[in-house]
């Protein structure tokens, strides 16, 4: 599926009395579920366009927030920066503000959405779960990490399903284990963690730092689209 078969297009939409940017991907057939994809610390790049053309393909309605209002990384330490450098409670309204413009697109056919995010992008998975309730319905963090790790959970709601490395030099997988269970102990909600034989990104085919593997990556991806499609709709 490549991604000229999916209509797409930048978008803009308030924030907390702002305006936020971000990539929309809608399916082929003009409407679907509707969820949110989150950046790595890299940035809204190609390749997570081409996750929500991706997620397009699979039939929802898939829109990427631009956390870091057009910048890219191209090197660890550049991204690291970035990632520093964001503050925090803005990102988290502009999460907020993609949740409202999915919900009043007639385009989106749930009553809920779903999120799914990677690296620092997983972290604000769980924060925006924690923070928006029943609205999102389900969380999906790829081996999340950064400042948008919320500290608590209890008001999280949604489903929960993490894909956590075994290899992560990044967020060691004992620390990822003590999260799951943080997370199903506070929240009571549906919790599953998978775990790879695998080095921190490994999801990412653009990956800078070589760690991408192919077959994890491809079993991760279909339990993330299978399980967004139980719990959002």
């Amino acid at each position: 599926m490549t991604r000229d078969e999916n209509p797409r297009q930048n978008v803009t939409f308030p924030s907390n009395g702002n305006t936020a940017h971000g990539y929309l991907a809608v399916p082929a057939g003009g409407s679907g579920p509707g969820v949110i994809v989150i950046q790595e610390w890299w940035g809204l790049t190609d390749h997570i366009a081409s996750i929500a053309d991706r997620l397009a393909s699979e039939g929802f309605v898939a829109l990427a927030p631009d956390l870091y209002g057009g910048k890219t990384a191209h090197d660890a330490d550049e991204a690291g920066a970035l990632m520093t450098a964001l503050p925090v409670d803005g990102a988290a309204r502009d999460l907020s503000g993609a949740v409202d413009f999915l919900l009043a697109d007639d385009r989106v056919t749930s009553a809920t959405v779903g999120a799914i995010g990677f690296c620092m992008g997983g972290g604000f998975v769980l924060s925006l779960a924690a923070q928006q309730g029943a609205r999102v319905s389900a969380a999906v963090p790829f081996y999340g990490v950064g400042p948008g790790t919320p500290s608590s959970f209890t008001g999280l709601t949604a489903a929960v399903q993490g894909h956590y490395a075994e290899q992560d030099g990044f967020y060691p997988v004992d620390q990822a284990k003590a999260q799951e269970e943080q997370i199903r102990s506070e929240s009571g909600a549906q919790v599953e963690f998978h775990y790879y034989a695998a080095g921190h990104a490994f999801h990412n085919d653009e990956n800078p730092m070589g760690t991408y593997s192919p077959d994890d990556a491809a079993l991760a991806w279909n339990r993330a689209v299978d399980f967004l499609k139980k719990n959002v709709s």
